[in-house]
């Protein structure tokens, strides 16, 4: 039940004064004030006046939340000037004046008309007067006075939330933190304990505990485990009057989480997994998953898979799944049935976040033995080499053997297997094959000359199962057999002039052989017997090469060509060119002039006689840039060192011949200045090239023996 206190206020108007009279100041307790008199001063010869009377004020106090029938009584209003005899009236103006308050206009009863809340108005300013009925004049001033709303119990403590939520690691130490709660009372915390607000918890000891002037929920039990239980619901109670008997409280509810921390290690659900997988997986192929359990959520609960020992340490491998947290076995080196049927791993489990004050607990890993057991897949012959290299004597005869090979089934059936020649690689059928045993010989005559090589695939295939086959490649080279006589490199027709001397070098022989030998060629040079006897020419045999020399025999003399220079006739067609004839093309070229390789290597000067077969000088090749000035004196320098130069004057020609002319030279600068005559009849020897000179020149020889 709820108590009400209830003041009476009296007011006494002050007693007269002969001097100015003062009003009292506002008090703050609700007792009746002093009462003042009023006196009156001064002698009877003088007029006496009243001063202005003065109301005398204090604060009214009203308590809140009458429940009574009647009007809640606030005070009284008394003017000196009332006689009782209703000549005033009494007038209330200001905060709900006429609604809320309402005065007895003759007595200056004050009375609250409904119940009032100081938690929505606690304080009320209202102003007072008197007058007087017959005149409507005031008797006082008009004067301003306070009703305070006394404060009762009649508000219970509110949380600023309706529910809470907090988090809290689990394995905390008690008195850790957790969250701060709050609870305000409307009551006047100025009077009395309406307002005192005192905290308890209602629900979730021994678990939590709060402090009780400041709202904080802290922990109060050692090691909650969040995997044991993860959600606590907790009722906090704020009661006001200090937590009195009779105070209002109200309460709220705080949820709070444990969070997760690493106090758990992984752990494999067996000890012992085993997983199948064919020898023909490729290499990465996943075997199989395996999956230790974390108590621990999020990244406390990552786990890193590892193979630490075992018989396949080097076979396989292990990586993690990182959405499911698995480990996924996986082919790392290739595998084979007939080497090895079964591997045994050690694969371990870790926490890749480890907390360091929980390492007391143990090792944050765990272990397991996977056992992978090889399946046999059937395989295609395996050959025994990679290639096969053979060699045969070109001169073998058909069927001869080369030489074989070999491939066997890797299963362990063993399957028998057969040979065949990948015709796509032996067009011609020049070889073949045993299909038992893998022996090659040959089908046709071979030719080193023709072919040096022959690659060919051989064709190994299981004969139970022609699906499964391989190949290999197989070289076989052909060996040379000297089985091919020696040839000139080409068609010589060699001229000679009629002054030529004994011993001169008048053409060099190159001769070819189509076979190989190791040692290279060594040929021999003879003339052949019927131009051997009363030849007029030698041969010198260098075992390379030969030199065809003119032996020493003169011809007969004939009449010059030209006598003179006035002997000019219209049909002589003039060759002032030393150059190969109609056929050469390099006459003028002027790189054919700087590069000295162009020429044969065995060109001997033709202005010397011989005397020591010198091999020619390979001068360098002068560079394309090089002006033509440079060049020539180039030679020069040359040909002034050069031993082979005559050790007389004589007039040296920079110019190349070309390849197109059999003859040598033409020129007849020489022949004019000997005593013999000119024969021109072996212009007609020379071929169809020289027959217009040999037409020009013979035809006058016998017109003159004619």
């Amino acid at each position: 039940m709820r108590t009400y206190r209830y003041f009476l206020l009296l007011f006494w108007v002050g007693q007269p004064y002969p001097t100015l009279s003062t009003p009292l100041s506002k008090r703050t307790s609700g007792f009746p004030a002093k009462k003042r008199a009023l006196e009156l001063s001064g002698n009877s010869k003088n007029e006496l006046n009243r001063s202005k009377r003065s109301w005398m004020w204090n604060q009214f106090f009203l308590l809140e939340e009458y429940t009574g029938s009647d009007y809640q009584y606030v005070g009284k209003l008394h003017s000196d000037q009332d006689r009782g005899d209703g000549s005033l009236k009494y007038i209330l103006s200001g905060d709900g004046a006429g609604d809320l308050f309402i005065i007895n206009e003759n007595t200056g009863d004050i009375q609250a008309t409904k119940r009032l809340d100081r938690e929505e108005k606690p304080v009320y300013i209202l102003r007072a007067q008197a007058i007087n009925r017959r005149t409507g004049r005031p008797v006082e001033p008009e004067s301003e006075f306070i009703i305070k709303i006394h404060d009762i119990n009649d508000n219970e403590p509110i949380f600023t939330k309706e529910v809470y939520s907090a988090t809290v690691p689990e394995m905390s130490d008690v008195g850790t933190f957790v969250v701060q709660v709050t609870a305000t009372d409307a009551d006047d915390p100025t009077y009395g304990n309406s307002a005192k607000v005192v905290y308890s918890i209602l629900q979730g000891q021994p678990y939590f505990s709060v402090e009780s002037e400041t709202g904080i929920i802290k922990t109060a039990l050692l090691n909650m485990d969040r995997e044991n239980r993860e959600q606590y619901q907790v009722v906090i109670q704020a009661k006001d009057m200090g937590g009195q008997m009779g105070g209002l409280s109200g309460t709220t509810t705080v949820n709070i989480t444990l969070t997760d921390v690493n106090d758990n290690p992984p752990r494999f659900p067996q000890s012992t997994y085993q997983f199948r997988t064919p020898e023909s997986s490729p290499l990465g192929t996943p075997i199989g998953r395996i999956k230790a359990s974390d108590a621990d959520v999020g990244e406390n609960a990552e786990i890193e898979y590892s193979i630490t020992d075992g018989e396949g340490l080097d076979m396989f491998d292990v990586i993690t799944d990182q959405e499911t947290q698995e480990g996924i076995i996986t082919v790392k080196k290739l595998l084979d049935f007939e080497k090895k049927k079964v591997y045994t791993l050690k694969v371990e489990a870790s926490n890749p976040h480890v907390e360091q004050r929980f390492l007391y607990l143990g090792p944050f890993k765990d272990s397991a033995t996977v056992r992978i057991v090889v399946e046999d897949v059937d395989e295609p012959p395996v050959f025994s080499k990679l290639a096969y290299i053979l060699q045969i004597r070109e001169d073998a005869q058909i069927n001869t053997t080369i030489g074989s090979v070999t491939a066997q089934d890797p299963d362990a059936a063993r399957n028998p297997v057969k040979y065949s020649v990948d015709r796509h690689t032996d067009m011609d059928r020049i070889f073949n094959i045993d299909s038992g045993n893998g022996s090659i010989f040959t089908s046709k005559l071979l030719d080193r000359e023709t072919l040096l090589w022959h690659n060919i695939t051989v064709i190994a295939t299981e004969i139970n199962n022609p699906k499964q086959s391989s190949r290999v490649p197989l070289y076989i080279k052909v060996l040379d057999v000297n089985d091919n006589a020696p040839e000139f490199a080409e068609f010589y027709e060699t001229f000679v002039c009629e002054k030529a001397k004994a011993d001169q070098l008048i053409q060099t022989l190159h001769a070819v052989d189509k076979d190989d030998p190791y040692s290279g060629h060594q040929f021999s040079f003879s003339l052949a017997p019927e131009a051997a006897s009363g030849s007029n020419f030698t041969i010198q045999d260098n075992k390379v090469t030969v030199v065809l020399f003119a032996a020493l025999r003169r011809q007969r003399k004939k009449e010059p060509l030209i006598i003179s220079k006035e002997d000019i006739r219209d049909n002589i067609v003039s060759y002032n060119d030393e150059g190969g004839g109609e056929e050469d093309t390099q006459a003028f070229d002027i790189g054919t002039l700087r590069n000295p390789e162009a020429i044969e290597d065995n060109k001997l000067r033709r202005d010397i006689v011989p005397e020591t077969l010198f091999l020619p000088r390979r001068t360098p090749t002068a560079r394309d840039n090089t002006d033509v000035r440079d060049f020539i004196n180039q030679r020069l320098k040359e040909n002034d060192t050069d031993p082979t130069a005559p050790p007389y004057d004589s007039l040296a020609t920079y110019a190349y011949e070309g390849t197109g002319s059999v003859a040598d030279s033409l020129s007849s600068l020489e022949s004019v200045t000997t005593d013999g005559d000119q024969d021109y009849d072996y212009l007609s020897d020379w071929g169809p090239r020289f027959k217009k000179l040999a037409d020009m020149y013979g035809g006058v020889d016998s017109d003159k023996d004619s």
